[in-house]
């Protein structure tokens, strides 16, 4: 046997090589040991960094050491974790998770802290993903639960559902898909495959090869698993990329001769289906048919194209949520060098990239509308045309004259547009549809009030544009009706002559530019500017606000005047009184107070040009410029915003903004209220001072179509539900209550009770009650919408269901809705936990 091997012919290990090796282990084991103590001493230095750094090489070197220091490494990671952030180390901090996440990749607690990083930084979507995966390792997991129905909206956004559940939408997209197929378009390529329905739908129709892309990563995963539960994930191939990356051969091996895509939002063109159209064209399809040519060999698009429609509209709604129509406010003075404007309007002068129009489904709009014109046609668009589509994305416009006959106020334009699948197959998106989608709005707000009252014989003048690719409806003017004999041209004739004949005549044209000259410009959110044009919510805090301050200076008054007798209590110096506002947004609630008094306003809004407002608007109502203080820029970090204003002072009045704009009740909301208790002053309050929850049974068929897919029937057979299911949330936000189609099936109710200035009073907190709740109309209950009473003090409150409140509506879908009988009673459990509200129903 030659020297160095073994019987089975194998080298045999030197025993330099062995005494080399013992050595190096016990190095090893040496590194390990001094690492953990370092580990455990740096935690009881508050070390944190540190510590983390000496658990990540332990665990490194001994994976069989993790169960045992699992949860001393979690508290390092979390703790060092909060340092960088308040470092603003954000690319560190990321780090320090993934380095955890390498070595804990089933590690849900961990995965929820990531998501809550991300989620504060504003990585929502990722923010989502991470709270899903931690739900997913542990269903049961409370914290993750909760986390990730706050942002479950962004994971899957709630028009899928929707959109899933619109038979007549996915009937006539499977009938023109299987029109193309039949007739010679056999290898297709789905851009933007969401749920991968198309793609299933191609697959059906017997395309031989089937691609499909999805930017979206929870998509992307959601398509395979739903794909694969249709058995065709060995007949589609599914990539995880935008259709401007797909490249041949890499990605697919050829030209395509179909490409299918639902790539179209309420305006058409929002969700980038021009551009997608324009490189599949260049890149991925084959080359149109000629008009004479059959289909076979040719490449087409569905849809085939679309006609976009307009109507001219009053709607109050609209109006107070896209333009202040009040001149002052509670005391207030508004207007003056300030205008205020939504960040949804029509003029794209501006360099901001904003979305132009709002969206709304105008036969849930609270009060309703009216049409001031007919419907007109706005444009149309060829989406098998590569010439079309590149008119369109050059941004060229067109001038539209729309003629009035109805007199009203003009609020907006609405807009629709009706899909032409292929010459057979359609699908309207209009007002009085049965539709997944809503339609887009366009609010009028650059005209005066005066000008916005038209009457018959007038002619709106329009500009229609696409710039960045997004539809835009620029109101130029109105042209009022003239008479001709007084030697103007009148509306009609202005209608049917040319441009430059209607620019002649421009003498009776009110244009909308007017207003913009010397003032400032403020963009506010809709809900901010529903909240200015609400008198009664600024009357009932400046009542509010004024009791509270009368009562404190009559005391300080009093307790100067006692310690100087000598002096007239007229005559004594009165220090000011402080109240801080952190309401989220724009405010002129610390304005209101400077009025009120002896009293110093902080304000805690962070936008320079809503500071730059509040200051004009000081200005203009007669305040010193030391009677406001921008409270933010005071402070080291947004998070210190409820501290005292000076060492030796307390506030007088702290105004919290206790309910989310979407109709949820703000996160830590008990939290604040017990940091703002200890900042008070003896006699000082908060605002409000107590919330009561109230609610109802209802049933709504539409709650559940919006919340889930309903079975197999919708999607015509294929078996989607239980895959996008997994993403439904049981809290709807952002209701109309008034207008939702639904039953009531009980009165309301009073759910729960949360006394902000006595936190003893509490019915419920962190943990569940039981109502009875007595039935007034047989049903099936699907649902408990939900409102608050916000109880400034004894005899002032505020109700977020009133028609001019800012505040939408949220409700609790029940995942198993209950039959119930006329005079029958019903136990609703209601749990309260972080500030989330959950909900169960039983018999009693």
């Amino acid at each position: 046997m030659a020297e160095g091997m073994s019987l089975n012919g194998n080298r045999k290990p030197s025993k330099s090589r062995n005494r080399t090796g013992m050595a190096q282990a016990a190095s090893r084991r040496e590194l390990i040991s001094s690492s953990m103590q370092s580990a455990q001493h740096c935690l009881q230095e508050q070390d944190y960094g540190t510590a983390y750094a000496h658990f990540l090489l332990v665990l490194s070197l001994a994976p069989d050491l993790k169960d045992g220091f699992k949860e001393n490494f979690q508290y390092a990671l979390f703790k060092w974790a909060e340092e960088l952030y308040a470092l603003n180390r954000n690319q560190d901090l990321f780090n320090c998770y993934e380095q955890a996440l390498e070595l804990f990749p089933n590690d849900d607690v961990i995965c929820n802290s990531m998501g809550e990083q991300l989620f504060r930084l504003g990585f929502r979507d990722e923010a989502a993903g991470y709270f899903y995966k931690a739900l997913k390792l542990n269903p049961s997991f409370a914290d993750a639960k909760e986390n990730f129905f706050r942002v479950a909206n962004w994971l899957v956004e709630r028009w899928h559902f929707i959109m899933l559940n619109d038979q007549k939408r996915n009937m006539m997209y499977q009938k023109a898909i299987e029109k193309a197929v039949l007739t010679g378009c056999k290898t297709v390529l789905d851009i933007g495959t969401g749920t991968g329905i198309l793609s299933m739908f191609s697959k059906q129709a017997g395309a031989s090869h089937v691609y499909a892309c999805e930017l979206s990563k929870t998509m992307y995963e959601l398509a395979c698993e739903v794909v694969a539960a249709n058995h065709m994930q060995d007949e589609i191939k599914i990539l995880h990329m935008k259709s401007h990356d797909v490249q041949i051969p890499e990605h697919i091996p050829e030209r395509v001769s179909l490409v299918v895509t639902e790539t179209v939002d309420a305006g058409l063109f929002g969700e980038g289906i021009v551009e997608s159209l324009i490189h599949a064209w260049k890149n991925l399809l084959l080359p149109p048919k000629p008009r004479e040519a059959g289909i076979e060999g040719y490449g087409q698009v569905i849809p085939a194209g679309a006609v976009i429609y307009g109507i001219p509209v009053e709607c109050p709604e609209i109006r107070r949520n896209h333009r202040v129509t009040v001149n002052e406010v509670a005391g207030v003075k508004l207007g003056g060098e300030v205008q205020f404007w939504s960040p949804v309007h029509s003029n794209h002068s501006t360099e901001e990239v904003i979305e132009p129009y709002a969206t709304e489904r105008m036969s849930r709009v609270p009060g309703g509308y009216r049409m001031l014109g007919q419907p007109f046609q706005i444009m149309t668009v060829d989406f098998n045309s590569s010439q079309d589509l590149e008119s369109i994305a050059s941004g060229k416009g067109c001038r539209i004259y729309v003629p009035i006959n109805e007199q009203g106020c003009l609020d907006a334009f609405v807009t629709w547009f009706v899909l032409h699948l292929d010459n057979d197959h359609n699908l309207s998106t209009g007002p009085n549809e049965e539709t997944c989608w809503e339609q887009a709005v366009f609010p009028v707000q650059n005209l005066s009030d005066e000008d916005c009252t038209v009457s018959p014989g007038d002619t709106l003048v329009v500009d229609v544009s696409c710039p960045d690719c997004y539809l835009r409806l620029d109101l130029v003017g109105v042209t009022k009706a003239v008479n001709v004999e007084n030697g103007s041209c009148n509306a009609e004739n202005m209608v049917l002559g040319n441009e430059a004949e209607l620019c002649d005549a421009l003498a009776s044209l009110h244009t909308t530019n007017q207003l913009d000259r010397g003032k400032t410009k403020c963009i506010l959110e809709p809900n901010e500017i529903a909240l200015l044009n609400n008198i009664t919510y600024h009357e009932s805090f400046k009542a509010a606000i004024r009791k509270v301050i009368s009562s404190l200076a009559s005391i300080d008054k009093s307790r100067s005047a006692s310690m100087n007798e000598e002096t007239p209590v007229e005559m004594v110096a009165e220090d000011p009184l402080y109240v801080l506002d952190v309401s989220e947004g724009f405010s002129i609630l610390p304005l209101i107070a400077a009025q009120s008094g002896n009293v110093k306003s902080y304000s805690s809004v962070e936008k320079d040009q809503h500071c730059v407002a509040l200051e004009k608007l000081s200005e203009r109502n007669g305040l010193d410029k030391d009677k406001l203080e921008f409270w933010l820029s005071k402070l080291e970090a947004d998070g210190n915003v409820l501290q005292r204003p000076k060492s030796d002072k307390l506030w007088s009045i702290i105004i919290l903004d206790v309910i989310e704009t979407c109709g949820l009740i703000q996160q830590e909301v008990m939290e604040k209220a017990a940091i703002a208790r200890c900042l008070l002053q003896s006699g000082g309050k908060i605002f409000p001072q107590s919330v009561v929850i109230h609610g109802l049974l209802i049933e709504s068929k539409t709650l559940l179509q919006e919340s889930s897919v309903q079975g197999t029937d919708p999607t015509l057979g294929l078996v989607i539900a239980p895959s996008i299911n997994q993403f439904k949330v049981p809290v709807h936000v952002f209701l109309t209550l008034s207008t939702l189609p639904c039953v009531p099936l009980s009165d309301p109710i009073e759910l729960l009770r949360l006394d902000l200035m006595n936190p003893y009073l509490n019915t419920l907190s962190n943990c569940v009650t039981e109502i009875k709740v007595h039935i007034c109309k047989s049903g099936l209950v699907t649902a408990v919408p939900f409102w608050y009473q916000l109880h400034l003090d004894e005899g002032i409150s505020l109700d977020t269901s009133s028609k001019t409140s800012h505040w939408k509506q949220a409700a609790f879908v029940l995942d198993t809705p209950l039959p119930v009988e006329q005079g029958e009673d019903v136990l609703l459990s209601v749990y309260f936990q972080n500030s989330n509200v959950n909900m169960t129903l039983r018999r009693s």
